[in-house]
């Protein structure tokens, strides 16, 4: 059909098969580049601890609902992990010590897996594309244990005569959940673990309502900030356990049942709230929604670890007394190493430093020993052939990373004055708040902060083996 008004030309181009205004010469499209998939890394690349973590995804959060059988020893339930694709994946890893997953899905569909030491390698039935958002949930079950580090000493799951606690740095997290098992990727925790009736379980953050059927009873608990693995934990026995409110937050303290009401480890906790308010007063907000502490009856932990949000303390913190410096120092970690959390474990003396210095910040506000007179007394009695800047494995817990780690916070106050250093620490704990760091970046804040060329100073403090100049 030829509608009126046509004209010649545009008759004869129909009549060939081109419409008005088309081009004949147009180039084929080109076609899009193949996808090339490929295994994420077995490790997360850290220089001290290659093995550590995975690569090839960012995990956002872990919900786990888990039940934990005292008699047996033995732990099952499900892990559903939420994460994003970083690289065109065939397959990633997760870090599992000693359990054996028995069901993996990817996305709904099901997925193969193989156990390789404490490497789970899953296989999806599909590539997953970089910048996916994607879902594994895995069944898995078994006896949890230790994971051994003849430096370090021993972290992970430990069993008690009532129950168990899960527990441990700088890896701990894999021997009670599969996981990216490395600080640089932290993510957000839901627990519903159910154990016997008559026991407690403690763990991160908020609590959240107890369920109780045919002889078990589910605790809830809810860490919504994200959140290092290794900080991930769960005490599991008798408990005796006070809950209160603190500026808004839920305030969870527990001491085992067995210990007085009002011993020296329940008055210390009882401090939290009171430390933790002086501690913003130089730090900045308190960055999470809840806080506490858990007090453990158990001779191997001869330690306390930040745990995110609820500090967990050995008892023999408490032995002499009260002991409201570890507190101070636990409960500093949530700003520095928890909130503001390390990229490679090279920077630990970023957490340590900073813990160890509000230990004499405390001290001083106590009406006890100047944070200038502890400087001065372990200025003068100091072995500086340590060094906290690069201590190796082997001296991650050294005495360098953590006496030598708050001189250098205390010389570098002196360094660049009061203002400089106050700006410097809030401005840093803000900007970087549930984030990732290093020593570079902290140099580069301590600069521009200060206005000073610090490059001759750190070098001294975290790097020097001899004694630096006292400012």
């Amino acid at each position: 059909m030829i509608r009126r008004g046509m004209g010649a030309l545009a008759v004869l181009m129909l009549a060939a098969g081109c419409s008005a205004g088309s081009k004949t010469d147009d180039p084929e499209p080109s076609p899009s580049p193949a996808v090339s998939f490929a295994p994420g890394a077995p490790g997360a690349g850290d220089p001290y601890f290659p093995a550590y973590g995975n690569g090839g995804y960012d995990v956002a959060g872990y919900d786990l609902a888990l039940k934990y059988d005292p008699k047996a020893g033995t732990l099952d339930g499900t892990a559903t992990i939420t994460a994003t694709a970083t690289q065109d994946l065939s397959r990633f890893n997760l870090d599992l010590a000693h359990l054996k997953a028995r069901e993996i899905t990817v996305d709904g569909a099901a997925a193969t897996s193989t156990a390789s030491g404490n490497e789970l390698v899953v296989t999806p039935g599909a590539g997953i594309t970089s910048g996916t958002r994607f879902t594994v949930v895995v069944t898995y079950g078994g006896t949890p244990g230790q994971l051994e580090n003849k430096v370090l000493g021993n972290g992970g799951w430990m069993r008690t005569p009532d129950g168990g606690i899960a527990l441990g740095q700088p890896e701990s997290a894999s021997t009670w959940f599969p996981v990216n098992d490395h600080p640089s990727d932290k993510a957000t925790l839901k627990l519903a673990m159910t154990v016997p009736d008559g026991l407690e379980v403690l763990s991160n953050g908020v609590p959240g309502e107890r369920s109780t059927a045919d002889g078990w009873t589910t605790w809830n608990w809810s860490e919504n900030s994200p959140m290092a693995s290794y900080l991930a934990t769960v005490v599991i026995g008798q408990y005796r356990i006070t809950t209160t409110e603190h500026n808004g937050l839920p305030m969870v303290t527990a001491i085992p049942a067995s210990y007085p009401a009002n011993g020296p480890e329940a008055r210390s906790l009882a401090r939290t709230g009171e430390i933790t308010d002086f501690l913003a007063t130089r730090f900045g907000p308190y960055p999470f929604d809840a806080n506490g502490g858990v007090v453990v009856d158990e001779e191997k932990i001869r330690y306390a670890l930040e745990t995110q949000s609820r500090p967990v303390y050995g008892n023999t913190f408490f032995t002499n007394g009260e002991n409201p410096g570890v507190v101070a120092h636990e409960l500093a970690h949530q700003w520095f190493g928890d909130s503001v959390a390390l990229t490679r474990w090279q920077d630990i003396w970023l957490n340590e430093g900073f813990a160890t210095y509000a230990e004499w910040l405390w001290s001083e506000h106590s009406g006890e020993a100047t944070a200038d007179e502890i400087f001065e007394t372990t200025y003068n009695t100091f072995n500086w052939a340590e060094i906290p800047g690069d201590p190796t494995p082997a001296r991650l817990f050294g005495s360098a990373v953590y006496q030598r780690g708050g001189m250098t916070v205390h010389a570098l106050r002196r360094t660049i004055g009061d203002k400089a250093f106050t700006t410097l620490v809030k401005t840093w704990t803000a900007d970087h708040k549930d984030g990732n760091v290093t020593t570079d970046q902290f140099i580069e804040a301590a600069e521009q902060a200060s206005g000073k060329d610090l490059t001759k100073f750190f070098q001294d403090w975290l790097h020097g083996t001899e004694k630096p100049p006292a400012p």
